[in-house]
């Protein structure tokens, strides 16, 4: 399922010309529909908690719109080349929830009946063809169906307009949209289809086979990636005292909350909540993934001690069979708890890690091995993850010293470039940063962030605060400055029980769809995925709010 290379001696993850294609480039970040819990819960959320509904900046009636079907000019020449049946995708805006459409719900929209979309939005030059695949009488349509005259004018439409719909061909989807499943299956995501003959959504279009474009559901591949996992403390406790096993932390499914209620020891309102079935569901999402990577926030060394309480820890290193289990490849453990079982436990957790077969970036024994990033591959693509820490300082390796890589914008840059060197086709940078309890990022923090997209780093995924924070987009490449609580205890607050998963699907080196999955932590240990279009609505609405300016769809 996985493949992983030998570690290469190179400083930080960088990523070797993957062109992060969003507003830019190809239209999409979808989500599509399965039956698998992940699935359902993957949906990008609506508008946040005091957000304007209004279009984004150069959307909404655009210039080049080309409106209602009855009054459309003539569409724009399609490509020359032979005719065939090219896949065809449903897209919404990249923060609609929904994940699937049918048939029947276009016909629904076209009739005016939809509760969720108010038109059709099409490419003019592929009108014709993608009406006729989709069951839609042009002339018929009246002001439901709208067309554009390209893929990046249809995507800009759907950051304004939250009530279409949109079709387009497979290989034009990129990471600024949602596609959506079709009947059930979908092209993207750790559910996908894995060949273009299952996929029955084609329409009769032009391809030249030459061109090199033409989208293979066989050449896309997916990473998930997660937040803060602890292995000590209540997890220790719920995992070993309580006997639930080192399984159990990955078994959550779907869960609802039922109330909310005053108040914790720190003073704050806390979710009733139950689960809802689906057991199994996160550790389905990770191990269907071709790569599943997170933070690894506590030394693993060999002599370890249980902690009830308090904010140093260590984990048994037996625990971290649970990691493998669920199929987590590899983990930054470069963070402000890793030193707390002292330098020598540094170099345990990445014998121990390596034990399980988890690869291991971040830290090590000196600082050319903290620098050193994890070497994986999927689909022939070979993907480099770097771990940094700005928290703990004191906690840095030396020359010859055991201890974490330090996350400066001179580093960035030689580490991304020796990542480049040796062949790292896509480079994740995974910072542990922040202010804790805040999902704004702050200035520097920012400075950080773009100095890694400037060094060559496709995307960053970030850490440390133990809430979900805010997205950027950066010279067309995602940062994800935290991504909360994975698998923790700190069931003392909504936002610390509440974080996001992402699940990201790439083509080559592209990505091309990017699905962020909310969820809340049950048992003190358990993550289990939210509805993003009811509960899920609050920690999105959190990351969105946080997102404000930076985020421009």
């Amino acid at each position: 399922m996985r493949r992983s290379l030998a570690l290469v001696v190179v400083a930080v993850v960088a990523v070797a010309g993957l062109v992060v294609q969003l507003a830019l480039g190809p239209v999409g970040t979808g989500s599509s529909e399965s039956a698998s819990p992940a699935a359902s819960g993957a949906a990008v959320v609506p508008v946040s908690p005091g957000e304007s509904a209004s279009p984004v900046p150069g959307s909404g009636a655009a210039s080049d719109s080309v409106g209602p079907s009855s009054s459309a000019p003539a569409p724009s020449p399609l490509p020359s080349g032979p005719i065939t049946d090219v896949p065809i995708v449903p897209v919404i805006s990249f923060r609609a929830p929904w994940t699937t459409t049918t048939a029947d719900e276009v016909a629904t929209v076209i009739a005016g009946g939809s509760d969720r979309y108010a038109a059709i939005e099409l490419i003019s030059s592929e009108a014709d063809a993608i009406a006729a695949a989709i069951g839609i009488d042009r002339a018929g349509a009246g002001d439901r169906l709208v067309t554009v005259r390209s893929a990046r004018r249809l995507a800009t439409d759907l950051a304004g307009h939250r009530d279409r719909l949109a079709f387009v061909r497979a290989d034009e989807v990129g990471a600024s949209v949602r596609a959506l499943g079709w009947d059930g299956r979908t092209l993207f995501g750790v559910d996908r289809v894995r060949r273009n003959a299952a996929w029955s959504l084609t329409a009769r279009l032009p391809r030249d086979p030459g061109s090199g474009d033409a989208f293979q559901a066989k050449a896309t591949w997916t990473l998930v990636a997660g937040g803060d996992i602890l292995l000590d403390r209540g997890v220790a406790k719920a995992v070993k005292l309580e006997g639930k096993g080192v399984d159990y932390p990955w078994n959550g499914g779907t869960a609802e909350i039922t109330s909310r209620y005053c108040c914790s020891s720190f003073g704050w309102r806390l979710p009733r909540a139950h689960r809802t079935g689906n057991a199994g569901g996160m550790g389905d999402l990770l191990r269907k993934a071709d790569l599943a990577v997170a933070n690894f926030e506590n030394p693993a060394p060999d002599s370890f001690s249980y902690h009830t309480h308090g904010t140093v820890f260590s984990a048994d290193p037996k625990l971290i069979a649970g990691l493998r289990d669920a199929g987590i490849d590899a983990v930054s453990i470069a963070n402000n708890h890793i030193g707390d079982a002292g330098r020598a436990g540094v170099v345990q957790t990445r014998r121990n890690l390596a034990r399980y077969g988890i690869e291991a970036a971040g830290a090590g024994a000196n600082r050319a091995q903290a620098h050193q990033p994890a070497m994986l591959e999927a689909d022939g693509v070979t993907v480099a993850i770097l771990g940094y820490d700005s928290i703990a300082r004191y906690y840095n390796a030396g020359s010859a010293t055991p201890g974490s890589a330090r996350l400066t914008k001179g580093a960035l840059r030689r580490d991304v470039a020796a990542a480049r060197a040796a062949g790292a086709d896509v480079v994740i940078v995974y910072p542990h940063w922040g202010t804790e309890y805040d999902p704004t990022p702050f200035s520097g923090q920012r400075s950080l962030a773009h100095d890694a997209i400037d060094a060559g780093a496709d995307m960053v995924i970030g850490n440390h605060a133990h809430w979900a924070g805010a997205v950027e987009i950066y010279r067309g490449r995602p940062i994800w400055y935290a991504l909360g609580t994975f698998v923790f205890d700190q069931t003392w607050s909504e936002p610390t029980m509440e974080g996001m998963t992402l699940e990201l699907t790439f083509r080559g080196s592209h990505l091309v769809q990017a699905w962020m999955h909310p969820h809340l932590i049950l048992g003190g240990a358990q993550p289990n995925f939210l509805d993003p279009g009811g509960d899920g609505r609050v920690v999105m609405g959190q990351v969105f709010a946080a997102s404000k300016g930076m985020l421009p769809w």
